[in-house]
């Protein structure tokens, strides 16, 4: 469960400090360059509100700020795309993904939660099925995913996942080889894209527990 308790909207419908995941998501979900993030604390959040988001969202949070010269480099996200994204409670533990239209948010897939999961698996299995849906309606959409090491599994077609095999994964670990397979049996044309966290905020599919 997110020890999150109140989340900070700083580009939304209407930034200000919401107490629930679900009042947040109503201000971000069809917003284009939402910047939100959730504290544990109304004290955190007050802090955070009155900050520059930059001081607490992305990859260099407290460390350093996008540049102007970064953010043109960068630009906007396509909109009218697919983004992927995984959860995954514990390392190993409980883990679900998605794939979002980015635009609005609207929820396209969803599956788990699989037990003894980790979030790189999840990652890679939510871009691989973010692929097929698309090859499978014939859409021109691009995808968008924050992880790295997704998309290195993808272009080697391969999991290279340290996670171990075990009974309560099984199941798991059978749709990581079906993945697999399918990325050794089929072509596509979709564009993978990686989502800039550290200038656009968290990628449309996230879970919000950060």
């Amino acid at each position: 469960m997110s020890k999150n308790k109140f989340f900070v909207v700083w580009e939304g419908k209407e930034p200000g400090i919401y107490r629930s995941w679900e009042e947040c998501k109503r201000q971000i979900h069809g917003y284009g360059g939402a910047l939100y993030k959730g504290f544990a604390t109304e004290a955190e959040a007050r802090e955070a509100m009155s900050s520059p988001c930059w001081d607490y969202i992305g990859k260099n949070a407290k460390e350093k700020k996008p540049t102007k010269e970064e953010i043109a480099k960068v630009g906007t996200p396509v909109f009218e795309s697919l983004s992927v994204d995984a959860a995954c409670s514990g390392n190993p533990g409980a883990m679900e993904y998605r794939g979002v239209y980015t635009k609005t948010g609207e929820e396209i897939f969803r599956q788990g939660p699989f037990a003894e999961g980790t979030n790189n698996v999840g990652e890679f299995l939510a871009l691989v099925h973010g692929l097929a849906f698309l090859k499978q309606k014939n859409s021109p959409l691009p995808i968008y995913t924050d992880s790295k090491t997704a998309l290195a599994w993808v272009k080697g077609k391969k999991a290279k996942t340290k996670l171990e095999k075990s009974g309560v994964n099984a199941t798991l670990f059978e749709l990581v080889s079906r993945a697999e397979a399918w990325l050794q049996q089929n072509q596509y044309s979709t564009e993978i894209l990686k989502w800039e966290t550290s200038v656009w905020g968290e990628i449309p599919a996230d879970f919000g527990r950060k």
